[in-house]
């Protein structure tokens, strides 16, 4: 443990020794600088890939998965790593994004699935994140990082499970925290054009989804998941315009047949949205039908749910309250186990009943580097598991919050509102347009409300004024 504390250290006192790693640009074919071995990046995510899909869940389509893998395949092998062992996974989430991480894992949103017009959208920006990946901007980043001693520790004190990865494992994560900077993606947009135009794909297309990203950030929206770690680079889509053309007059360029329908139809009934089958909040009151549980939410606190955890966190930032699946099958378990990861110091323990469900109340406190959490967990006995909320803060704040950890948890109860269990996600429809018209018209004559109309535009790759003619095939909202 003590060695792998100070591997920053121990990097960087080799690396002024002279005694620096290189390791093969895949791109250019030239030795270049790096703290991460290959080995080390495939260990990485094939360590981060169980995170990954218990942070997001896999979207639950065999199908849709089969033929996005099947495009990955077809692109990984006609790039610069082709004997490296890719998985591509699409992930539930509505969230545009995609991501990948060192030694070959890509992950597709169904929300950015969603958001793509054809298979070549689709093949441009897998082609990207396949860019990435041969380009090795991954462990680039986490050079730069180790040598400027970035801590990238990741996760909660509250957060047991992260102990049994390793650091390479958590160190893999953090990329999803590293912003790639302009020059990694202005090569991997390269890429992305180069292995798509390879295969048959119109890299202009490309172009125009990047396009769509740009327009969801002006149009006042938060800026994309995709935007975050995949930063602009300026000029982007004329730039991969002016490529895409290049690139189709410097190889023998046989254009794939494709029909925009064809995308369309492996998309036809993908979830939109928040899955609310996964729990919604409605009304300060999250509710988790598959589940049969409610619980209140603190006013004003800002919800996030995730296939293994909900996270609610105050206004100001000073507190937050983790509800998840406890550890252990029964309650003193679930509890011993808890303070035994975290090595907390027990200040107050008793049995409670909440909604007649057997529960047990600990008040506990931890320190970590240097600070120290006082914490109100509550573990539950319901329908044969243990689930726990941990509300935690400073000791100096805690009497501040503890009331509010207490109304959460003792809110705990059996789903009540029969109405949740009716409650359905919104799907994307595809749908053949009869009648020509602007979009807003057409999209009207498909009952769509007035505040969908801006997101289908985005959604369908046009402006609400654009021209539908008949015959053609758009995205609408359906249950």
């Amino acid at each position: 443990m003590k060695l792998k504390k100070s591997r920053v250290a121990f990097l960087t006192a080799l690396l002024v020794a002279g005694l620096f790693s290189c390791a093969r640009d895949y791109v250019t074919g030239k030795r270049t600088f790096s703290l991460v071995s290959e080995a080390d990046e495939i260990a990485m995510g094939r360590a981060s890939d169980p995170q990954i899909i218990s942070e997001f869940g896999l979207y639950d389509d065999p199908k849709l998965a089969a033929y996005v893998d099947s495009i990955g395949q077809a692109i990984a092998r006609v790039s610069q790593r082709p004997n490296l062992k890719y998985t591509f996974r699409v992930v539930d989430s509505p969230v545009v994004n995609a991501f990948a991480l060192p030694g070959g894992w890509v992950y597709f949103t169904r929300g950015i699935l969603a958001h793509f017009n054809s298979e070549a959208e689709l093949a441009g920006v897998m082609g990207h994140e396949i860019g990435h990946v041969v380009a090795r901007h991954g462990a680039e980043q986490m050079s730069r990082a180790q040598l400027a001693n970035l801590g990238l520790g990741l996760g909660s004190v509250l957060s047991a499970d992260f102990a049994k990865y390793s650091r390479l494992a958590q160190t893999g994560l953090s990329i999803l925290f590293l912003s790639f900077s302009r020059g990694q993606e202005s090569e991997s947009d390269l890429l992305g054009v180069e292995y798509s135009t390879k295969l048959g794909y119109n890299a202009n297309e490309m172009a125009n989804f990047f396009k769509t990203i740009a327009k969801m950030s002006a149009g006042g929206e938060s800026v994309p998941s995709f935007l975050s770690t995949h930063p602009n680079p300026a000029d982007r889509e004329a730039t991969v315009h002016r490529l895409a053309n290049e690139w189709q007059k410097k190889i023998n360029y046989q254009p794939k047949r494709l029909r925009k329908i064809d995308y369309l139809r492996h998309i036809d009934g993908i979830i939109y949205g928040e899955d609310p089958r996964q729990g919604f909040v409605e009304g300060n009151m999250f509710y988790h039908p598959q589940m049969r549980f409610q619980f209140p939410i603190p006013a004003g606190w800002q919800l996030t749910n995730s296939p293994v955890v909900v996270h609610m966190l105050d206004p100001d930032k000073k507190a937050a309250i983790q509800f998840a699946a406890g550890k252990g099958s029964t309650l003193a378990e679930a509890a011993d186990q808890f303070v035994n990861s975290t090595k907390a110091q027990v200040l107050k323990k008793q049995n409670v009943q909440i909604h007649g469900m057997p529960g047990l109340m600990l008040e506990s406190q931890i320190s970590a580097q240097e600070q120290a959490l006082q914490i109100r967990s509550y573990f539950i006995n319901f329908n044969k598991t243990v689930f726990v909320f941990h509300g935690y803060t400073s000791p100096a704040d805690y009497p501040k919050y503890v009331a509010r950890f207490d109304a959460t948890a003792k809110g705990f109860d059996r789903l009540r509102n029969k109405k949740a269990l009716q409650k359905k996600p919104l799907r994307v429809r595809i749908r053949k347009v009869n009648k020509s018209g602007d979009l807003t018209k057409v999209l009207k004559g498909f009952g769509m409300k007035q505040d969908w109309l801006d997101q289908l535009a985005l959604m369908n790759g046009m402006e609400l004024t654009d021209r539908v003619g008949a015959g053609e095939y758009i995205k609408i909202l359906g249950y």
